[in-house]
């Protein structure tokens, strides 16, 4: 042990040598620590790099702004309300343009419509106008069908009404004597009229499916309604397309167009508005006077 302690035992100028030499360390620690700053780092934001981050976290900010945006989907710039008009950046004086005129009960049919009564500026207009949706009878028009004159206005009267034969109780026989019925038309038309109960006109006759109006006028010349079963009429300003199908000779798709154009019309004033309807001929529309009535 005393051994031990002798080695820890210095005389004055060994102290004196540690105290230095731990002064020196201490120094140089000090001045490492104060005086080396850290290496200064140099930005430059027109680098290649920097600039290509930029451009990527413009892209996402653009993105997102596009996310916020409310949605525009297909529809009928008839029926755009104020809030809608809103999204789609319209003033509140072109809203009130459109609002005016619907309430003449008058339509927009075309984009040049919507600027015309609207006014709405050119960058608004090339926005919004590819969602546009009209039906399809104002889209795409088809040319109405013409037929004669002598087979649509007037019958040629063959027989006076006393001559010729009750429809009501005309055999598949009797009909196929007229030029242009055979067996299977015959059939048809028996088969109608018993799920009829009976005609109440002549001009059902233009609801059989397959018959020509030419054919038509033929029969008529020698058949004609004597004992008319009644008719309950369809309000078309209440009807459902499927209430309008049930017509004889109209289609669901033709029913179906009707319905819209008296929706978007929001009621019929008159039956003669359908003959701007295609598909509506003239022996359609003697099919809806006898079946559909306006209240």
């Amino acid at each position: 042990m005393e051994n031990f302690k002798s080695h820890l035992l210095f005389n004055k100028e060994q102290q004196g040598g540690i105290l230095l030499l731990a002064l020196l360390i201490l120094g140089s620690i000090l001045f490492l620590l104060f005086n080396n700053p850290e290496p200064k780092i140099v930005f430059d934001s027109s680098s290649a790099e920097i600039l290509k981050h930029q451009a990527s976290i413009d892209s996402l900010k653009l993105i997102a702004l596009e996310k916020r945006k409310p949605k525009i989907y297909p529809f009928n710039p008839n029926f755009i309300t104020d809030y809608k008009a809103y999204t789609l950046g319209m003033t509140t004086e072109q809203f009130n343009r459109l609002s005016n005129f619907r309430s003449k009960d008058q339509w927009i049919n075309s984009i040049a419509d919507f600027k015309r009564v609207t006014k709405v500026s050119d960058s608004v207009l090339d926005r919004i106008s590819p969602y546009f949706k009209f039906p399809d009878w104002v889209t795409h028009p088809k040319p109405r069908k013409q037929y004669p004159t002598q087979f649509t206005k007037k019958a040629t009267v063959v027989k006076s009404f006393d001559q010729k034969i009750d429809l009501n109780e005309a055999t598949a026989d009797q009909l196929q004597a007229v030029r242009g019925i055979g067996p299977a038309l015959s059939a048809r038309i028996i088969k109608d009229r018993k799920r009829l109960d009976g005609f109440s006109t002549d001009d059902q006759l233009y609801g059989v499916w397959g018959i020509d109006a030419e054919v038509v006028v033929r029969v008529l010349g020698q058949f004609t309604v004597k004992t008319p079963k009644e008719i309950l009429k369809i309000q078309i300003n209440t009807a459902s397309a499927s209430d309008i199908a049930t017509i004889p000779g109209v289609s669901f798709d033709l029913a179906t167009e009707i319905w819209e154009y008296r929706t978007l019309r929001e009621r019929i004033n008159n039956l003669e508005e359908l003959r701007k309807i295609d598909g509506v001929n003239d022996s359609k529309f003697k099919l809806f006077q006898l079946y559909l009535s306006v209240e």
